[in-house]
């Protein structure tokens, strides 16, 4: 028999689609439009402080489905900090805890400091299985910072050294120092110019950090999966099918799907969400 529950879910989880979808395409359309001071019209504020209510109201959806888990989270350059903040707040409403954050700079992302980052993994990491195997640059530097970043709650010296390394080497910032290693991680990138050479890089490194742990997300606003944005880039590599991804984190919204991205993947079933762009639909069913 179906109850009441299955009933409460399927419904929010409709309406949940729905809001994602209304707030979209408002957005859409009044960044065609343009709008009041800012760039900003009244239409989005009105629909920004609807889409967030709602958010805060499905937030069951998610329950504890992150009861135990340890996230670290990475950001890249131009990260927003008001949806880095939400998405750590809505981690720890779904039961699990944020062990730290990382952020890889744009000296690490910058294909032309391959080698010198490559170096780096190799003279800290030398004995890590994957970094000095054959294969790509950045799989080995990704090898590399998922042994320093994930693993099984412990922070042992080789993990601190790993960090230490990449730190001085100006390739990554600790804005919060791990206090554990992770089991997931959530990959936070900001809007950016077309660079597909970033999407190869973070694809590389997410996959390392997701394989490394019990599953991952990379995350992003709804520019960066146009044609040529990084999340574009990142959802054409081959590697791109062990973690998930969504391009909606600019809407309170698609960072509480954020979430249940991050929940799938720990459950070991990846997939692509957010706008129309996204392969699996706006979220998670």
């Amino acid at each position: 028999m179906i109850n009441f529950r299955y009933h409460v879910v399927s419904l929010a989880a409709v309406f949940l689609a729905l809001a994602v979808g209304v707030a979209l395409g408002v957005a859409f359309v009044d960044s065609d439009e343009g709008g009041g001071a800012g760039g900003e019209s009244r239409a989005d504020v009105a629909e920004q402080a609807f889409e967030t209510a709602f958010a805060d109201a499905s937030s069951g959806l998610v329950g504890t489905g992150l009861a135990e888990r340890r996230v670290v989270v990475v950001t890249t350059p131009g990260a927003k900090t008001s949806e880095i903040d939400d998405l750590t707040t809505r981690i720890g409403d779904a039961g699990g805890t944020v062990v730290g954050e990382v952020a890889l700079t744009t000296k690490l992302l910058d294909s032309a400091n391959r080698q010198f980052a490559e170096q780096i993994a190799e003279q800290s990491a030398a004995d890590v299985p994957g970094v000095q195997a054959a294969g790509d640059s950045y799989t080995r530097i990704g090898a590399a910072l998922a042994r320093a970043l994930m693993g099984d709650g412990e922070l042992d010296e080789q993990a601190s050294t790993i960090r230490s390394a990449f730190e001085q080497g100006g390739l990554l910032d600790l804005p919060t120092p791990p206090t554990q290693s992770a089991d997931l991680a959530l990959v936070v990138v900001g809007p950016s110019s077309a660079d597909s050479a970033r999407g190869e890089i973070l694809a590389d490194v997410t996959s390392q950090l997701a394989t490394s742990g019990a599953g991952g997300a990379l995350v992003g606003p709804s520019t960066t999966s146009v044609d040529g944005g990084v999340l574009d880039q990142v959802r054409s590599n081959n590697g791109s099918g062990s973690f998930s991804t969504v391009d909606v984190t600019d809407l309170a919204a698609g960072r509480l799907v954020s979430v249940l991205a991050l929940v799938r993947s720990a459950a070991g079933e990846n997939g692509s969400w957010g706008t129309t762009r996204s392969a699996d639909g706006q979220l998670p069913q």
